[in-house]
């Protein structure tokens, strides 16, 4: 079984089916490659060993009786530690005083991953509350990128994102306000889709309106595009509980068919609207990009006239996720845990700052604030009236150094331009003000090895078309050989 590591969600599912493998056996494999590189890289928050195993036990008599559960039968999986619940299993938020938190509910998505077979095999790291684009918290730690482990994986979604690159899974479970599926995806080297807002049904309360601003939502994380849609078929569909959930598809997002490039117009914005982007991450995303003409692409360079800086852009997302975590912690005070009270010291000082921003705001400037988002989204709309795609590089900046204590951070300027830290260097943020489907796909490594992702967005409700482009440019420019097996 030493071949399963790198081995792909769809031939894994299918190897079980086969009854090649044992969903036991699998199960045993993934934990105990976890409980043997966990430590390298710090992407397992809690390890659900005899949850998994008793799962696996439970699909073997399945199978036994000529039953499978359903696509992802034995299909081990990662689960976010954040908003991402399993009944029973621990939930920190990435955030000391839930470090000891049980959660009492599943989410419905984590629910339709497990009823579908897949394997909950832990919780995944996360910086505190998904609060910024690196994973480093007072709970576990930073979370390292596989391709240099003194080097930060990205957040918020970086614990899930590692565990796939270090092939202690196939398949995590992540979630995106602001990037945080696609950032760790490009300093992990990986794939991963945000699909479009209400694709995957979410059921948040007291608030049932609560992630419409900024749009969060939940994406897929593999190596392959094959895998993300097969897990995106899973989660993806409607729930009258929601009130933004999309329409059930009538054709399966696992059959997604690879896109002719000839005659697909291609937005090409190497800074994104005025982004500062490292040198050698806009030339090879620019390389990339020429390279698509010839394979029949219409590519075309374009500008995005945001209406004010990308720190003053920064600052708008800033205060649109504060209004939304200071929503959540009155459902967190009711189980007895004032975050902004009691708890207030012990939380990230960063994280704390930008909670205390948004203290005396009033109800009008919050409304004005999405007139500005709203001239965002003008921006990204005007595009697609002319293209099919929007490319961009993901990140402005190679994995960052990690350092102890929670300290790690990103540097306040980038090519002599001033940056916002949280979140001003990547280039994913404006896509959450839109609720474009959007991608981060490998596109290969920086000088000293250090994976670079591409940015590539789709109209409204086009998640099937940008599977298929994504599809496509992975047979293109294959990068399933960049992983290192990990020892």
């Amino acid at each position: 079984m030493s071949d399963l590591a790198y081995e792909t969600a769809v031939n894994l599912a299918k190897r079980i089916r086969a009854k090649e493998f044992s969903s036991l056996e699998v199960t045993e494999y993934f934990l105990n490659r976890i409980d043997s590189i966990n430590h390298k890289t710090n992407s397992f928050v809690t390890v659900t060993h005899d949850l998994a195993i008793d799962t696996a036990k439970k699909l073997d008599l399945l199978a036994a009786s000529g039953q499978f559960k359903g696509p992802l039968h034995g299909v081990p999986i990662a689960i976010k530690d954040l908003g991402d619940a399993r009944a029973g299993v621990r939930s920190t938020f990435g955030s000391a005083p839930m470090s000891k938190f049980i959660a009492d509910t599943t989410t419905s998505y984590v629910q339709s991953l497990e009823d579908s077979g897949g394997v909950i095999v832990g919780k995944t790291n996360s910086p505190e509350f998904g609060h910024k684009g690196i994973t480093d918290n007072y709970v576990t730690g930073a979370t390292s990128t596989p391709f240099d482990l003194t080097r930060n994986s990205g957040g918020s979604s970086g614990g899930g994102a590692a565990a796939v690159a270090a092939g202690m899974v196939p398949l995590a479970q992540g979630s995106d306000g602001g990037g945080s599926v696609r950032i760790p995806a490009a300093w992990c080297g990986i794939f991963a889709i945000k699909p479009s807002f209400g694709r995957i049904a979410e059921i948040s309360r007291p608030n049932a309106f609560a992630l419409s601003s900024p749009f969060v939502g939940i994406g897929p994380m593999a190596r392959t595009v094959r895998d993300s849609s097969l897990m995106l078929s899973v989660m993806a569909g409607t729930n009258q509980r929601d009130p933004f959930s999309l329409p059930d598809e009538l054709q399966s997002f696992a059959e997604v068919s690879n896109l002719d490039l000839k005659k697909v117009r291609i937005a090409y914005s190497p800074n994104m609207g005025g982004f500062a982007v490292e040198d050698e991450i806009a030339q090879t995303v620019e390389k990339t990009v020429k390279e698509l003409e010839g394979f029949g692409a219409i590519v075309e360079i374009v500008e995005l006239n945001f209406p004010c800086s990308i720190f003053e852009l920064s600052l708008l997302w800033k205060r649109l996720m504060a209004l939304l975590y200071r929503d959540a912690f009155v459902s967190f005070k009711n189980m007895g845990y004032d975050l902004l009270g009691e708890h207030a010291k012990t939380l990230t000082p960063v994280f704390r700052e930008m909670l205390d921003a948004v203290d005396n705001q009033s109800a009008l400037e919050t409304r004005t604030d999405q007139y500005l988002r709203t001239q965002v989204y003008d921006q990204i709309a005007n595009i697609f009236d002319k293209f099919d795609f929007l490319i961009s590089p993901t990140l402005s900046l190679s994995p960052v150094k990690n350092l102890p204590n929670g300290g790690t951070s990103i540097p306040k300027f980038i090519n002599g331009i001033e940056i916002e830290p949280s979140i001003g260097w990547c280039l994913t943020f404006p896509i959450n003000f839109t609720g474009n489907p959007a991608v981060s796909i490998p596109c290969g490594l920086t000088k000293s090895g250090l994976p670079i992702g591409m940015q590539i967005v789709g109209k409204r409700h086009a998640d099937r078309a940008l599977l298929g482009i994504s599809a496509t440019l992975e047979k293109c420019f294959p990068w399933d050989s960049t992983y290192a097996n990990l020892k």
